[in-house]
């Protein structure tokens, strides 16, 4: 369904009202850009997490979920952001106009701190067409070396990408404006239009410059040897059994997790950002009594607490909401350029906070699942734990030739969780095929220091 030209209209308006408004609050986003989709198209861009990506199964599975869900009404994706100047903002073409107008003022608070806080700023900007290029490779790739063997080789890669060292990241060149300035609802296939043909040229030049990269990384690494965070630069820069398209395609996955890695370190104080400045703004318009219980109702459902699990909105937006009423506008637009969940949480979540939002632990306790501590300290440092490392398991390389035959040890840095044993056997064989040779990794589990041993697809475990 398309919005009629009336609806479009008023959409423009409500548009420029609520940005002239964000402004002058204080906002700071990148030029915004809005497109508005049918169904298909938002799932689609959700599951694949950009409008132009390269294609794998995993990506149709997690549409279909999520699809799925729309479909039984079990939930409802509203709007997409994009961490790109300009700003890509993607709404529902189902969308009520107040659904948009919060969407809208939603979206400018995520685009105002992506483009503000300190995690974001060596985030390329123009990753839409970055990741369409990468896309092109991969196309190029499959025609080369056969649809089977790379799909197999982004099997092993996708299911190790979150193993990366941030601080390594760099984002060559300073960014550039893109557009020229805030623009209405516009089509969305300029965006589908930048998958094209690739340049052979491109190719090589990428692949050139990957081993270049490689030979520095290798250089600097021999001054000097410690445990390696970053898994997957570790097996492109010296894997025996990868091949240069190999590296190629490691390089490009490293480099999208990369850019989306600041939105898991921020994923609380980003949401709660943006809830604060949708309330906000929303409160500067005069809206009938209809539309005043469409929104209320509509934000309620954004806050609504779980009983399983922390909702980031709500936390969020009540941390921020308390920095503002006790320390100032000020210091709220200080916090935003420079938090991360864990530093906002460990420096402004209170006792009264967290009394409030009525947070707890809880575990399983015989076949029940029971509430074992509402201690406001003990909640807070464990939401604090739980955001390490962007709440993946912190995994390093030891040693690249375990006991002089060139095996691959890996060691787990224990902080009090265990690792999903079942996760281990079934990712372990996918490291030893980017390795080629046994991979051992180190963990605790039940107290005591365990290594698994991967051998081709059989995974070994001993106590140490």
């Amino acid at each position: 369904m398309s919005l009629s030209a009336l609806e479009r209209s008023r959409l423009e308006t409500a548009i420029e009202r609520i940005t002239e408004t964000a402004l002058n609050l204080g906002l700071q986003p990148f030029p915004m850009r809005y497109e508005i989709t049918p169904v298909d198209v938002l799932y689609t861009i959700g599951a694949y997490g950009m409008p132009t990506r390269f294609s794998h199964w995993s990506f149709g599975k997690a549409f279909y979920r999520m699809k799925m869900q729309y479909d039984l009404g079990l939930s409802k994706i509203y709007e997409l952001v994009i961490n790109t100047n300009p700003c890509y903002a993607f709404l529902l073409d189902t969308n009520t106009l107040v659904q948009n107008e919060l969407i809208v003022a939603h979206v400018l608070g995520h685009s105002d701190f992506f483009r503000n806080n300190a995690y974001f700023q060596r985030t390329p900007r123009d990753m839409v067409d970055r990741m369409a290029a990468a896309a092109d490779r991969i196309r190029q790739y499959e025609r080369e070396f056969g649809t089977e063997a790379v799909e197999s080789f982004l099997d092993a890669a996708l299911a190790i990408q979150e193993h990366i060292d941030p601080s390594h990241f760099s984002n060559p060149g300073q960014e550039k404006d893109l557009s020229e300035g805030t623009k209405g609802p516009g089509p969305y296939d300029d965006l589908w239009a930048l998958d094209r043909e690739p340049m052979v040229d491109e190719k090589e030049e990428a692949l050139r410059t990957v081993m270049r990269q490689i030979k520095e990384r290798a250089d600097a690494r021999k001054r000097g040897k410690r445990p390696e965070k970053d898994l997957l630069m570790f097996l492109m820069d010296n894997s025996p059994v990868l091949e240069d398209w190999q590296r190629d395609v490691l390089t490009i996955v490293r480099q999208e997790m990369l850019y989306f890695w600041p939105q898991l370190e921020t994923k609380i104080i980003n949401e709660g950002w943006a809830t604060f400045w949708h309330l906000r703004i929303m409160r500067e318009f005069d809206l009938d009594p209809a539309e005043s219980f469409e929104f209320a109702k509509l934000h309620a459902g954004v806050v609504a607490p779980s009983p399983v699990q922390v909702n980031p909105y709500a936390v969020g937006l009540a941390i921020l909401e308390d920095i503002d009423n006790r320390l100032g506008r000020e210091a709220l637009f200080e916090v935003r350029e420079i938090e991360s969940d864990q530093s906002l949480l460990r420096n402004y979540l209170t006792k009264e906070i967290v009394d409030r939002l009525d947070l707890y632990l809880y575990q399983r306790v015989g076949s029940e699942y029971r509430v074992v501590d509402k201690d406001w300290e003990a909640v807070r440092d464990r939401l604090i734990t739980a955001r390490n490392n962007g709440g993946f398991p912190y995994i390093v390389v030891i040693d690249g030739d375990h006991e002089n035959r060139g095996e691959l040890y890996l060691r787990h840095e224990f902080e009090g969780a265990e690792l999903d044993l079942k996760y281990v056997e079934k990712t372990l064989p996918y490291v030893h095929a980017l390795w080629g040779r046994p991979v051992h990794l180190e963990t605790v589990v039940d107290g005591l220091r365990v290594q698994f041993t991967c051998q081709e697809d059989r995974v070994t475990r001993r106590f140490l």
